[in-house]
């Protein structure tokens, strides 16, 4: 039956739980679920079958195990949600003027020409040759779109707002 070897090297048993309590909490909370998946299938591996543990037991790791795995992909699933709506937002930017810093923090602007990605990160090409990560966005401006500009232009309107 394999033994599941503490990463500490504590050569006492007993002392392993007081080392537990030691631990800072920094270490559990940077433990992956698959960390913890490792460690509860090398548990059940390691188990006597003719000594069960008990099956309320069990049925608690599985569906730790489960709500763990229905977190991973709901995290992965919102990753590709809020990706998806930072790469649409970004097209959005095309033929507006904007400036923030670039990836050397640099503050730059220009207008935006085009949307690059880059892994998992949506960055802002400019027509000054500048890319501007879409996080690092500070000042957007629409050339007058909105109606706050300055206009040149004379014609009759229709009377509508």
């Amino acid at each position: 039956m394999p033994a599941i070897t503490p990463t500490n090297n504590a050569t006492n048993p007993n002392a392993l739980g007081a080392d537990v309590a030691r631990m800072p909490k920094s270490r559990f909370s940077s433990m992956s679920s698959e960390d913890f998946m490792k460690i509860i299938f090398t548990e059940l591996q390691s188990q006597d079958p003719f000594k069960p543990n008990d099956s309320s037991a069990m049925l608690q790791q599985l569906n730790s195990i489960r709500s763990i795995e229905s977190d991973v992909a709901l995290t992965d699933n919102l990753k590709t949600i809020v990706f998806q709506n930072q790469l649409s937002s970004a097209g959005g930017l095309i033929g507006k003027r904007i400036a923030g810093l670039n990836a050397d923090s640099q503050r730059v602007g220009g207008v935006v020409k085009s949307v690059a990605r880059s892994d998992n990160e949506v960055a802002l090409v400019l027509d000054t040759g500048w890319t501007i990560p879409m996080n690092n966005v500070e000042y957007i401006d629409d050339g007058g779109a909105s109606g706050t500009g300055t206009g040149t232009g004379s014609g009759s309107g229709s009377g509508n707002p």
